[in-house]
């Protein structure tokens, strides 16, 4: 065995870009629009957290909203702050980011 191959990376094989759809975009690069528009527009409801698969978190953030409508309003402004927020990072990252990170990675907050 030569020297070169008994020091191969850990990270051998593992390719940083994100597998392609039959459109040539990143997997899952259709959702950023929709789950960022979704993010500014409802995002105290969790919608945007449904569309990319991630029910936990989008229940999470609609009980926090309607638990909030009762408790003065206060944790629910919270949560539309965050969903807002969460929106526009959708929408500022490249489809190749926003599919390894959220898609691929299940990122699910920020």
């Amino acid at each position: 065995m030569s020297n070169e191959q008994s020091h191969q990376s850990p990270n051998q094989g593992f390719s940083p870009q994100s597998p392609l759809g039959p459109d040539g975009k990143p997997i899952g690069a259709d959702k950023k629009i929709l789950a960022g528009v979704l993010g500014i527009l409802f995002g105290g409801l969790g919608i945007h957290k449904f569309v990319l698969g991630y029910s936990k978190e989008g229940i999470i953030m609609l009980a926090a909203t309607l638990l909030g409508i009762l408790a003065c309003g206060i944790p629910s402004y919270i949560v539309m702050i965050i969903g807002f927020v969460e929106g526009i990072i959708y929408l500022t990252k490249s489809d190749e980011e926003f599919s390894r990170l959220y898609i691929q990675g299940r990122k699910g907050w920020f």
